[in-house]
């Protein structure tokens, strides 16, 4: 089958690649001509285990290719997935400019049936706007062309997506005509023969349990931190509490984990973007409103903890960062706690030295030399009066403490936002846990 991605970011590249190694001739399609040559080349503008290898495989088959011109592919595809971005306005929605662009082009070029899908996180009602947009440029060409709008949102992990898409839970698709569901159960079949988990319900359903699932998994993070903020005050242990409710097969386990708040471009995003629809439609969604309350406050609890621990003179300490990307197995930075940490700690005079095994690069375009970057995690504690274990990479599980005590400064401190490590381990050094 002959697909076409509309933009290369995150959701488009994973989704196009592995089309492609399921035997589809898949063209993805991007305005910015550095990242289409790059991409032609094998070279990937993001981190994602296995995605570089893949992508060079099937461009070398010729199943996968990047261009620029999304005109000359309308036509030449039987789906096309919208996969631009989707960023927060001011007011916390989702701008659809980016989507309303490709429409408009599609409806500007279009001369045969299509499949219109959308893979971008959209609300409620986008899909309606996209085939409107599409059937007005058809409109002011005089043409009665048909085609299908359709919606498929992504549920990818970040750091795990191939496996993810490979993989599924399931497969939603939103449809609202016989023949597109016949044409996207033919696309989704090949990689679900065993047991076909396409899920198909009606448009607004789709678009709505995309935002339904991500804010869902946002409350379970937010609530498990401000029970691991009581456990301190009352004199309980998180994780016993998290291994005892997680035993609840009406719980389960998943996403029970204490930290430093959740971060990426997902959660935050459409998070706020639920809560927008609701004002918009006149709800006030007060579970959500709590839980970007207590993400917001839970990104600072390592700084506050660094904070009482000095008895608020931290400035002029050493502070060493382990992990930067707002989850292990990628480079994303986006919404990540360690960003909020590091801006805070800057602001109050503290010296900063950081590192993370791929994401040092996307942060050094943000903050520049504002803060030390260091080869590995031990140059990181050269001097340190502290360090602060943000992101769970695995090689930050097991390292040599008495190395590191022997290169930090008297009385080292640790202090802990994923709850690794053990203080019996930690001999000589101060720690300090969530919850």
């Amino acid at each position: 089958m002959k697909i076409s991605i509309i933009g290369t970011g995150y959701v488009g590249l994973v989704t196009g690649t592995c089309f492609a190694e399921l035997g589809s001739n898949v063209t993805c399609v991007d305005i910015d001509k550095v990242k289409i040559d790059n991409l032609n080349k094998g070279v990937i503008p993001i981190y994602e285990p296995g995605l570089e290898k893949m992508v060079q495989r099937n461009v070398a088959a010729g199943r996968l290719s990047f261009t620029n011109e999304l005109n000359k592919v309308i036509n030449q595809s039987e789906v096309l997935f919208i996969a631009v971005g989707t960023p927060s306005d001011k007011d916390g929605s989702a701008d659809l400019k980016y989507v309303l662009d490709v429409a408009r082009t599609i409806g500007q070029n279009i001369n045969r049936y299509l499949v219109v899908a959308t893979k971008s996180t959209v609300p409620v009602g986008t899909s309606k706007k996209v085939k409107d947009v599409i059937s007005e440029e058809v409109r002011k060409r005089g043409l009665n062309i048909e085609f299908d709008v359709a919606s498929n949102p992504e549920f990818l992990k970040e750091g795990d997506a191939i496996n993810d898409f490979m993989k599924p839970d399931r497969v939603v698709v939103g449809v609202e005509s016989d023949k597109a569901k016949k044409i996207l159960t033919s696309l989704y079949q090949p990689m679900l023969l065993n047991n076909f988990r396409v899920i198909f319900m009606d448009i607004a359903s789709s678009e709505m349990t995309k935002y339904a699932a991500n804010a869902m998994l946002a409350t379970r993070i937010s609530f498990m931190n401000d029970i691991a903020n009581l456990c301190e005050l009352v004199g309980a242990d998180v994780n016993m509490v998290r291994t005892g409710i997680g035993s609840d097969s009406r719980i389960g386990n998943k996403f029970l984990y204490p930290g430093t708040g959740y971060g990426g471009s997902c959660f935050p995003k459409d998070v706020k973007a639920l809560i927008k629809i609701g004002i918009d439609h006149g709800y006030e969604l007060n579970v959500l409103n709590a839980v970007e309350y207590v993400n917001d406050k839970q990104k600072l609890i390592l700084f506050e903890k660094l904070v009482k621990h000095f008895k608020g003179n931290i400035k002029g300490k050493n502070i060493a960062i382990w992990g930067l990307a707002f989850k292990p197995g990628t480079d994303d930075i986006r919404e990540a706690p360690a960003l909020v940490i590091i801006e805070k700690l800057l602001q109050s005079g503290c010296n900063v030295t950081v590192y993370d095994p791929v994401a040092m690069d996307e942060v050094r375009k943000k903050i520049q030399n504002e803060i030390q970057y260091a080869q590995d995690l031990y140059s990181a504690t050269l001097n340190a009066d502290a360090i602060m274990h943000i992101t769970e990479w695995k090689e930050f599980r097991m390292p040599n403490w008495e190395i590191i005590k022997r290169s930090m400064r008297p009385n080292p401190v640790l202090f802990d936002g994923r709850n690794v490590y053990s203080q019996s381990d930690l001999d000589g050094i101060k720690y300090y846990k969530i919850g």
